[in-house]
């Protein structure tokens, strides 16, 4: 609507009152200061109130910004609060009480330095001074970044209230009225504080304390109308009053204006008249009658002046404005002046307007320089605050502030309903009662009870639920009784709870002053229990709500430019409001059920009316239909409402600040209307809109019903009937569904949330990639209970409207003035554009769901859904995390579903699918369903994951890419559900050929964890079978035998597919693996399993077949992963060259089974060999089993592999040398291997020795292992003759009968001269035929026996060595000895040898 002119809005009233707990007052007691003579109720003021605006609350970037003190004293006692609608301020209130005095109403001023702010107190006998630190001086930086900071009364304990700076008594002076209680307060330019108090002989006296860093007496100086002046420094001198001065001229309201050097005092006298005075030249400057400007003065002059107000304005630029409240029965008027300066400091008022008001009693009033704003109580106690513009309006017609109507004195509760149910919503809705009603209530109530009443909301709530429940409880007699009798003690007790609670609100309602913020014009409401804001009215709701004296006068001009169109609308508006005034309870209740049940708000408005209709006494409707009548083009009137308050909008508001201002100015614009008081008052006013304009659009709705009834019976014209049902009927529904819906979350409470459920949100919101959008993670701390439209406007909407407001600012931020009026008007639009539902954004669906508001979330998607067709996907998929989080996961997995179809139409989604650089893929559904399977696998519900996978696979169509990531999702959560089956399934469909393999590798590690080995055998793995066995065989090479069998698997694998040869190569390369790498008793008889196993397997097929490849040794595996070696440089070696390819046949297999089962006897015997025993070659074997005795192992070991015996004798030998030179422990420890060989049993006579039974082991083993060249005697001889032995006999003459002439040499080898000529003088009788059977000679020396021999050579060197040491008479003796054996010999040779050719010859 296009406006012609200013129109003069009305205000409402928003409540200040925070649902927090009770305000905690620091109290202190300022004691001994007045009088005890004085008793506290000799004088007793009325309650009074007032406050005080920093200079800089109005600048955008000043630290006192929208910061403000108010206080209220009662009796001995004032409560001082600091407040800020930007950030919460700690400490920030403080109860000082005064004993002995009485603070004089209106007895507090506050004043600020630049420094300082300097708080003064007036009570009937003290005058005080308390100097507090200034905001600016109080923080480091003047950039305020924090949510909450120190207030100025944080210190205020460090006050000394005895200080006689802080304070002086007022001395008892004559004339100064004991009973004043008017009074005025202000700080020179020299820093004294001055009070100024009325003289009963019509003057002033001025009370003044030194500055504060200069300690003195208080001086009270006198202003007397004949500007004679006395001065008092110490006491009181007595003084003459004057005769022309009655008690009359007794000022009754003070007021004070400073300027450079000086101060103004104005007084408003018991005479009517008001006076002026200079403090600095101390005389009385100007006296003016305010009967003069009265028009029916005559019964005024006669009777002293009662109730007369006055108040001073000033403007910069149009000068000091008095306003002069002149008091008369059963009626007032207020004068307004202003003060005009002449030559010589001669001054004099000119007179602006009078205004009249029939109101009776007035409780205060503000003056601003064109405006007053009045505060009365009416002849019912009844609180009515109006204001009016001196300057423009000549009517003189006062416009309303709307005020907070008390919550209804009964409650009307259905039979369906519970009672406490009913009460306890009532009680606790916000905005109905505050929490210091309820808690006085509770004490009342629970009388005699000691209870503790520092409570939040929701622990008040459960406190007077038990105390009322306890009352009920306690008044019943008998033990059983009706539903219906207990449902009426129900009603009785939570009646008389309520009616309680009721009393202590209204007293707490009472309202005690106005507070108008000069520099932002603020407009506040000092009551008794709390504080409340005024908030301009738009167009529509002042009309609508506007008292009809004022509607009948209201300017059509101010509506439109156009007068007929102006005129439809008043017409309209009349029509609406005789609509809504006719609206029974009944009715108005049908309505909002029928909007929260999701009915057809059109049909309850065809029922409203025809219930109207019937039930219309006073002919409202004809009147309707008469108004009607006058409208030119009701359709178009209706319209051009609708657009009014219709918040639908294209303006991108999810904007934030402006990067290219400077960080600190956004981070101070970051902090406007932060606290919590400021979110509260803010968002009370959506809720008053919202609730307004419900019941605006509802009774249009009712309206256009009447029109099309009026349509139908043919009063209104088809064409008229046809453009309202088009253009305007179905427009009015949504619109009273959205302001239902905005009006339900104005009141829903938010839920504190747990820090688990914040935390696990905190990950979803992370998978999702929503962290950084508007869906602010929830804060750990908030006011609790919060509305959730409240929990929206601190934590994500507050921050998008002020970076909206100041984003293009028409003048730069620093000289940007803050207007109350304009800024919550523009904040609560913008706030409501961001709650409408059908605007593009959703940003407080999306704070809803940031904050775990789960309920109200899905609370708010069930009124919104069925009529509102904007963002339905969004809402969709947001529906779907509250039923994940409820545990409703099929219905979750629906809402996804449905919410797919909308991606790409809606800025949520697409917000969503948006990659981390900011482009979308080229399937956006398919990047949705992608971020949801994320969200259904970290939720950890696999089954639904399974189920929209499938759903998305249809929407890949061609994208194979797409298939396969979706193919692989659904491969996964089988098997992580354990349905092998259908993770092969799913495996085998998969496209791409790279994810395929990653897959199958997933699938064997995983079912081999799990031991579903049968599982993993019996798979098909069509075209996959070289890849499971590469998987399978890269993993059993690269994992750790102990932990992981993979070759067992293998074996399996290829058994299950009767390929015999490579479950043979498998179990080999297996057992090899184990000798090498598992050093264990354990591995070596696996090692000899795998073995047999691999045997098994080539006897099973055909002998041409059976051989396999050998495995490459350990270091030659092509690991994957392996690091490339390097040489000491530091270089890459070369790759090793092709290897011989080595074949081993069955016949090598059982060679490798035997040494397998020789290393595990071997371990067995000896577990400290089983360390280097598993990789042993059988000549590494041979001497190990020698080292651990076990000979019968070794020679079978040895005979397996056709290795030499000679290690095997050599080490017995070496055994039965050191048992034979060992002592007993030796002797106890043979015993252990000579147990492991089978020793031939011989029975004996006598105990045997373990040296006996070594050496009958060795002398078995030397017959039963015969070898040419009698190797196996000689090693040992060898052996036993080295380590300086004797041989044994039985050696000996074992060793003459297989080989004497190596005996012989073995003698010479080793210097046995003696033994050798021994052997060789029995040798030689062995050759002649004495004992030859000893030495193996079957024949001995004969003519008819064959030839015989002697090792002449051997002799020879015997009888070299003999000869020596010719010294030595043994050797030549022995020496000797052999000579004659050999003469002998020779002779007999020679006899022999003539014999044999006798006989030849013959």
């Amino acid at each position: 609507m296009a406006a012609a002119g200013a129109l003069e809005r009305s205000f409402l009233e928003l409540s200040g009152a925070e649902r927090e707990r009770l305000r905690q007052f620091r109290e202190f007691t300022v004691c001994g200061l007045g009088t005890s003579s004085a008793a506290p109720g000799a004088v007793k003021y009325s309650e009074s109130a007032g406050g005080f605006y920093y200079v800089e609350s109005g600048k955008l970037f000043s630290v006192t910004r929208n910061r403000f003190i108010h206080w209220k004293t009662c009796g001995d006692t004032v409560e001082l609060v600091e407040e800020s609608l930007d950030i919460n301020l700690l400490n920030n209130a403080v109860r000082l009480k005064f004993q002995n005095c009485s603070i004089l109403p209106g007895g507090v001023y506050v004043v600020e330095t630049q420094t300082h702010v300097i708080i003064m107190i007036l009570t009937n006998q003290t005058v005080h001074r308390l100097l507090l630190l200034h905001p600016s001086r109080m923080y480091r930086s003047e950039l305020v970044t924090e949510s909450q900071m120190q207030s100025i009364f944080t210190d205020i304990g460090k006050v000394d209230f005895r200080d006689p700076c802080s304070y002086q008594l007022i001395p008892a002076v004559p004339g100064l009225s004991p009973h004043a209680a008017a009074s005025a307060a202000w700080l020179s330019s020299d820093g004294e504080a001055l009070f100024a108090l009325p003289s009963a002989a019509g003057g002033i006296f001025i009370l003044k304390l030194s500055p504060y860093d200069r300690p003195g007496t208080l001086a009270v100086v006198e202003l007397k109308q004949s500007s004679v002046m006395q001065r008092l420094l110490t006491g009181w001198m007595p003084t003459a009053i004057r005769g022309d001065q009655g008690p009359s001229d007794r000022a009754l309201s003070l007021a004070v204006h400073c300027v450079e050097h000086d101060a103004f005092l104005f007084a408003l006298c018991q005479d009517h008249k008001l006076r002026m005075w200079s403090y600095k030249d101390q005389m009385c400057l100007m006296v003016a009658d305010m009967l003069d400007y009265v028009p029916v003065n005559k019964d005024l002059r006669l009777m002293a002046g009662t109730g007369h107000r006055l108040r001073l304005a000033y403007s910069p630029s149009l000068g000091l404005y008095l306003g002069a409240y002149v008091h008369a029965p059963q009626r007032g008027q207020f004068c307004i002046f202003q003060l005009v300066s002449t030559e010589n400091n001669r001054y004099s008022l000119d007179h602006i307007a009078s205004l009249f008001t029939s109101q009776e009693t007035l409780v205060d009033f503000a003056l601003t320089p064109t405006d007053v704003w009045a505060l009365w109580h009416d002849a019912e106690n009844q609180t009515i605050v109006k204001y009016i513009n001196f300057e423009h309006n000549v009517a003189g017609q006062w416009n309303p502030v709307f005020l907070q109507p008390l919550p209804e004195e009964e409650l009307v509760i259905r039979d369906d309903q519970d009672p406490r149910e009913i009460y306890l919503r009532s009680l606790f809705t916000p905005g109905r009662f505050i929490n210091g009603a309820l808690c006085k209530a509770l004490q009342i109530f629970c009388r005699g009870t000691e209870r503790n009443l520092d409570l939040s909301w929701n622990e008040l709530k459960k406190e007077v639920t038990l105390a009322v429940e306890s009352e009920l409880h306690g008044s019943v007699t008998e033990y059983e009784f009706s539903q219906q009798d207990f449902r009426n003690l129900q009603h009785e007790f939570w009646s008389k709870f309520y009616a309680c609670c009721l009393q202590y609100q209204e007293a707490l309602s009472q309202p005690l002053a106005l507070l108008l913020n000069p520099h932002t014009n603020m407009l506040c409401l000092l009551k008794k229990g709390y504080i409340s804001f005024l908030l301009p009215t738009s167009l529509v709701d002042h009309l609508y709500l506007l008292p009809e004296e004022n509607f009948l006068t209201e300017d059509e001009t101010a509506i439109s430019d156009d007068m007929e169109v102006a005129r439809d609308v008043m017409c309209l508006m009349k029509c609406l409001r005789m609509i809504g005034e006719s609206v029974t309870t009944d009715m108005s209740v049908l309505m909002e059920m029928n909007c929260h049940n999701l009915q057809s708000p059109e049909k309850a408005a065809e029922r409203i009316l025809q219930d109207m209709i019937i039930i219309d006494i006073e002919n409202v409707m004809e009147d309707v239909c008469s108004k009607l009548q006058e409208m030119r083009n009701p359709a178009h009137a209706i319209g051009l409402i609708i657009r009014e308050i219709d918040y639908e909008t294209d303006v991108d508001m999810e904007t934030g600040f402006n990067p290219a201002q400077p960080l600190n100015v956004r981070l101070n614009l970051s902090q406007l209307y932060g606290s919590s008081s400021a979110a509260y008052v803010v968002c009370r006013g959506v809720h008053k809109i919202a609730s307004t304009r419900f019941l605006i659009c509802r009774d249009l709705l009712i309206f256009q019903q009447l029109l099309t009834r009026l349509g139908d019976t043919g009063l209104l014209g088809p064409g008229q009937l046809f453009q309202a049902q088009q253009e305007v009927l179905h427009r009015t529904a949504p619109l009273l569904l959205s302001y239902h819906l905005i009006k339900w979350a104005s009141q829903c409470l938010a839920t504190d949330v747990p820090v688990d459920t914040l935390e696990s949100n905190l990950q979803h919101l992370s998978v999702l990639e929503l962290t950084d959008s508007g869906a602010a993670v929830a804060c750990p701390f908030v006011s609790s209970p919060q509305t959730v439209v409240e929990l929206f406007f601190q934590e994500v909407a507050r921050k998008h409207i002020i970076a909206h407001l100041f984003s293009q600012p028409k003048a730069p931020p620093s000289q940007t003035a803050l207007n109350w009026p304009e800024m919550i008007t523009t904040v609560t639009n913008y706030l409501l554009q961001l709650l409408w539902p059908s605007n593009p954004g959703c940003l407080f669906l999306e704070c809803l769901m940031g904050n775990c508001q789960y309920v109200q979330l899905q609370d708010y998607i069930h009124l919104l859904h069925p009529w509102c067709q904007v963002n339905v996907g969004s809402c969709r998929f947001m529906l779907g995390r509250c039923y994940l989080i409820t545990g409703e996961e099929h219905k979750a997995l629906q809402c996804f579903c449905q919410a797919a179809s909308e991606v790409g139409k809606e800025e949520f989604l697409d917000r969503l699918i948006r990659s981390e650089d900011g482009e979308v893929a080229s399937s956006p559904r398919l990047q949705y369903y992608d971020k949801v399977l994320r969200l259904l696998d970290v939720v950890g519900l696999p089954e639904l994951v399974i189920q929209l996978a499938t759903v998305a696979i249809t929407e890949a169509g061609d994208d194979w890419k797409g298939q396969a990531t979706l193919r692989t999702c659904i491969f996964k959560h089988h098997l992580d559900l354990g349905h092998n089956s259908q993770a092969y399934e799913a495996l085998t469909q998969i496209p791409d050929s790279s994810r395929q393999l990653d897959c199958l590798r997933q699938l064997v590690v995983v079912l081999c964890e799990r031991s579903q080995l049968q599982d993993l055998v019996e798979f098909p793995y069509v075209n996959l079978h070289n890849e499971v066995v590469g998987i399978i065989e890269s993993r059993a090479r690269a994992v750790d035998l102990t932990t992981h069998n993979y070759y067992e698997l293998l074996y399996a694998f290829h058994i299950h597919r009767h390929n015999f040869r490579k479950a043979g190569t498998v179990m080999f390369e297996y057992g090899t693996r184990l000798g090498r790498e598992v050093r264990t008793l354990r591995g070596l008889e696996k090692q000899g399993s795998c073995y047999l196993a691999a045997i098994n397997c080539l006897r099973l097929i055909r002998p041409e077949y059976a051989w396999i490849v050998q495995p490459a040794a350990g270091a030659v595996y092509d690991r994957p992963g392996t690091s490339p070696k390097r040489n000491h440089d530091g270089e890459c070696m070369a790759a090793p060259g092709a290897r011989q390819v080595e074949i081993l046949e069955l016949a090598d297999l059982e060679k490798e089974c035997a040494l397998a089962h020789v290393r595990l006897v071997l371990a067995r015997h000896d577990p400290a060999a089983v360390a280097v025993a598993g990789s042993s070659s059988a000549e590494e074997m041979v001497t190990l089993l020698v080292q651990a005795g076990l000979f019968d192992t070794a020679l079978t070991l040895c005979q397996t592999f056709k290795l030499p015996l000679t290690p095997v004798f050599e080490g017995l030998a070496f055994k039965c040398i050191r048992l034979q030179l060992g002592g007993e422990n030796a002797q106890a420890e043979a015993w252990a291997w000579l147990a492991a060989n089978q020793l031939s049993s011989v029975v004996t006579t006598k105990e045997s020795s373990a040296t006996d039974e070594a050496w009958r082991l060795l002398s078995t083993y030397l017959e039963r292992y015969k070898v040419q060249n009698n190797l196996y005697h000689q090693c040992v001889i060898n052996k036993l003759l080295s380590h300086g032995v004797p041989l044994p006999n039985w050696l000996i003459n074992s060793y003459k009968k297989v080989d004497a002439a190596e005996l012989l040499r073995l003698y010479l080898k080793y210097d046995l001269l003696e033994e050798a000529v021994d052997l060789v003088s029995e040798y030689v009788d062995a050759v002649l035929g004495k004992g030859h059977q000893y030495f193996g000679i079957e024949f001995p020396l004969s003519a008819t026996a064959p030839m015989v021999w002697l090792p002449y050579s051997s002799i020879d060197q015997l009888l070299q060595a003999l000869g020596e040491n010719t010294a030595n008479s043994h050797n030549i003796a022995l020496s000797q000895k052999i000579l004659d054996k050999l003469e002998d010999y020779q002779q007999k040779v020679d006899k022999a040898t003539r014999d044999l050719l006798f006989r030849l010859n013959l």
